[in-house]
């Protein structure tokens, strides 16, 4: 279990953009539960996600997937499939990736003791005269 107390959660997070309806929120933050083990490990009054859509269920379609996670870069996920589950499914999958991927990348594989959080022992200052 990680050490964050108010661990972030989809339905915590979510927010309803352009194209959706208030109404709408309830059944996407339930496509979007699976996130919620990738996003446990950030505070929730530090993650926000919002999700929106242009030109809802026409050829045009663009659904979009924007995750701010304090103190990282934004992740933008976007899908132009014409099935709005569909584009959601997309948006949601390339969002967890991208999580995972980040997750990888800050953590040492198969080095337990690069993983320790403690800070470096500070270097001896060089004192010139």
């Amino acid at each position: 279990m990680s050490g964050v107390t108010n661990p972030a959660t989809v339905h915590e997070c979510l927010r309803v953009g352009a194209g959706f309806a208030q109404g709408d929120r309830a059944w996407i933050a339930d496509q979007f539960g699976m996130l919620d083990s990738r996003l446990a490990a950030f505070h929730a009054d530090a993650t926000e996600l919002e999700v929106s859509v242009k030109n809802r269920e026409t050829k045009g379609q663009k659904v979009t997937l924007e995750c701010w996670i304090a103190g990282r870069q934004k992740i933008v996920t976007t899908s132009a499939e014409e099935d709005l589950h569909a584009a959601l499914n997309d948006v949601r999958d390339d969002l967890r990736r991208r999580l995972n991927d980040a997750k990888t990348r800050q953590e040492p594989r198969h080095n337990k003791h690069l993983r320790d959080t403690s800070p470096p022992p500070r270097a001896a200052q060089d004192t010139d005269d």
